[in-house]
């Protein structure tokens, strides 16, 4: 599947830009002994011989947008982005003609235009992903009167696919379709992990990005395998989020005919009008039928999601 924009709304609990930018953007550490570390090297050596650095700057400041603000002016893009404000003011211009950004009136504030956004839906409607999980999500939150969402894993992220909200009621942050946020510390992701081969569990995990400058203790591999043992057993994760305060989370993942992972279903309900075992007691079993259900339409789809 191809990486798509991500565009969360800033909300209530949303992380703060740099901190947003560690937490998505940090490279891992490197691994291997001596003479793998050499290939690799080199390999990158090709690449970016290879590469565009105009472009790629370009696409930072696309992406410097993800961070939970929808809005920034010139010197809040710099610092996320990582980039000079003299390059960034160059980038700016340039992505304000194509009609990518567009300048705030009467401001000295940024924005993405929804010339970006189509870009974004367009790569996602063309895997018909949406079609085969809506019909599933609308009867689910009409059964339990909250909000539904579909992911899927995309290297070490969760990538939303579909987001279904209940009636008129507006969460802490509004996640849209296309959001990434790193598997490890989404609810959604816990549930994909948590059912993933062996091997692709631990490459996954690999490709976590550091969470240092996270605003809650750092999910460590040596406390997420455990919770990822007892996810295994219950066939479902139930949790407060780290992501939007407020938010209690009920996820279970959809599975393939051997018993992995495609992807993850969550509800989100107010904390303060559902403890974690009503929510538990009258959502997991819809949520375990709608998981059934979509299963089902990815399995006759012929349709492959994870990555």
């Amino acid at each position: 599947m191809r990486k798509i924009l991500r565009n969360p709304k800033k909300g209530r609990g949303a992380l703060p830009p740099k901190q947003a930018k560690s937490l998505l953007t940090k490279p891992a550490k490197a691994r291997g002994a001596s003479g793998a570390g050499s290939a690799k090297a080199a390999a990158s050596d090709k690449d970016q011989r290879n590469s565009v650095q105009s472009l790629a700057k370009g696409f930072r400041i696309l992406e410097s947008f993800s961070s939970g603000a929808e809005e920034m002016t010139l010197s809040e893009i710099a610092d996320v982005s990582d980039l000079d404000p003299g390059t960034t003011f160059r980038m700016l211009n340039t992505l304000v003609s194509l009609g990518y950004v567009s300048r705030i009136p009467d401001s000295k504030r940024f924005a993405l235009t929804l010339k970006v956004l189509d870009l974004g839906f367009h790569a996602i409607g063309r895997k018909d992903l949406r079609a085969m999980v809506r019909p599933t999500l609308r009867s689910l939150v009409d059964e339990v009167s909250e909000a539904a969402s579909f992911g899927v894993l995309e290297g070490g992220d969760v990538l939303y696919i579909e987001r279904v909200r209940a009636g008129f009621t507006r969460l802490g942050v509004d996640i849209r379709i296309g959001t990434r946020i790193p598997a490890s510390i989404s609810s959604i992701g816990q549930a994909i992990l948590a059912f993933l081969p062996e091997q692709k569990l631990k490459a996954t995990l690999e490709a976590q990005p550091a969470q240092e400058n996270f605003i809650v203790p750092p999910i460590t591999r040596a406390r997420l395998l455990p919770k990822l043992d007892r996810i295994r057993s219950d066939g479902f994760v139930v949790e407060d989020s780290v992501i939007t305060a407020g938010l209690r989370i009920l996820a279970a993942p959809v599975l393939d005919p051997d018993g992995f992972a495609l992807g993850a279903i969550s509800i989100a309900a107010p904390a303060v009008r559902s403890s974690a075992d009503d929510l538990r007691k009258r959502a997991l079993e819809p949520l375990r039928i709608a998981a059934h259900n979509v299963a089902r339409a990815l399995e006759a789809g012929g349709t492959t999601v994870s990555s």
